[in-house]
């Protein structure tokens, strides 16, 4: 059985600071890419940052400067430092996975979603 399990969100003032965590676990053969999503009230799930097994990274317009995607490998486990938080920041926050397992089968997989709330 493979999953996906987060951690970290929580409730922050405007500016502070918030470090998710998302650990793989399982039948994991290997990663390619691992990313986080978010989907606030009223709006689509937007892609906030992505990460290949390689280390290049991609991030939404609205969060670029502002957070950093990294990965451990040896953990098969994704990371998202968030700084300068904005109350347009909250949302819940989805991990993502594209995952191989030991059987060689390729799938997508996602966290349950953990929220961060931003207050003004």
């Amino acid at each position: 059985q493979t999953q996906l399990v987060e951690s970290g969100g929580g409730l922050v003032q405007a500016g502070g600071s918030l470090r998710l965590s998302c650990a793989a676990s399982g039948w994991i053969l290997s990663i390619n890419d691992m990313g986080w999503y978010r989907q606030a009230p009223g709006k689509q799930r937007e892609l906030v940052a992505r990460i290949s097994s390689g280390g290049r990274t991609n991030y939404a317009d609205s969060v670029k400067g502002r957070f950093t995607i990294s990965r451990d490998n040896a953990k098969n486990t994704v990371y998202l430092q968030m700084n300068s938080l904005k109350p347009e920041d909250t949302a819940v926050y989805y991990c993502n996975a594209d995952v191989r397992t030991s059987d060689l089968r390729r799938s997508d997989y996602w966290g349950q979603g953990t929220q961060v709330t931003v207050s003004s």
